[in-house]
């Protein structure tokens, strides 16, 4: 499969602006629900993800409709969030890395729900704005792997971060697998693959309050997390969308 996959551009992993230049996008997702920007590009990219990708979730019946919720699926496309988003009716806030606010660009990922994370540096502002959503109920994602997958496999473990912030939180945590994806990329091919979602069971353990997760503890919080996402990935990587519309959460 990764054979096939066109390469993607280097990452840069440092983002030299201070970081007061991103002050005003946390405090306005801190504050705020996603706007009106939102669901004019979901709508618009839900037409692209059913009618070109043929895009279709299942196990929506999992997603809690109220109170904190952290989605984590696996990442391969930056089309993944609007995948996934065709699941819920609920907003979805979004991290991104802070290189992409730039103007004019960057009033749409605010007004949208996304805000940065400042690449190559310790960002506790991030995870501020992390605990000031889900304390009010929100709904966000957060990537266990870090980023994209670059091969077009899953990573072998996820990064601690998912962990802390289901422990410090005690938000639900919903694992999501999103097959397909990874093909994406192929677009200038002219490749349009069959996208699948499938939902798992919530998640949740006891909240421990901000800057109390140990990382030793995060990170086993963040690998059964991550294992689950495999399991579902491999229910569809396997049996396909017959076996995702039949899968249910073990007894």
């Amino acid at each position: 499969m990764a054979d096939d996959l066109v390469k993607i551009k280097e990452q840069v992993y440092l983002d030299p602006r201070p970081a007061e230049l991103f002050d005003r996008y946390h405090a306005r997702t801190r504050a705020k629900e996603p706007g009106p920007a939102y669901e004019a590009v979901r709508w618009a990219t839900s037409l692209v993800a059913v009618g070109f990708y043929r895009t279709a979730a299942y196990g929506t019946e999992r997603i809690p409709t109220s109170g904190p919720l952290v989605i984590a699926p696996n990442h391969f496309s930056n089309f993944d969030h609007f995948f996934m988003g065709l699941g819920t009716r609920r907003k979805i806030h979004f991290m991104a890395k802070s290189q992409m606010f730039t103007a004019p660009i960057d009033k749409i990922y605010a007004n949208g729900g996304t805000f940065p994370v400042r690449r190559g540096h310790r960002d506790d502002e991030s995870f501020k704005t992390v605990h000031a959503i889900l304390d009010r109920g929100g709904c966000m994602a957060m990537y266990c792997e870090g980023g994209r997958s670059r091969t077009g496999k899953l990573a072998e473990r996820a990064k601690p971060g998912i962990g802390r912030i289901a422990l410090e939180s005690g938000a639900t945590v919903l694992p999501c697998a999103i097959h397909g994806s990874s093909h994406v990329r192929n677009l200038r091919r002219g490749h349009f693959p069959k996208i699948t979602i499938l939902f798992g069971a919530p998640l949740r353990w006891d909240r421990v309050g901000p800057g109390n997760a140990g990382r030793d503890d995060s990170r086993a919080v963040a690998d059964e997390i991550f294992d689950r996402i495999k399991e579902l990935y491999a229910v569809l990587e396997d049996g396909g969308r017959p076996a995702a519309k039949a899968w249910r959460p073990p007894s």
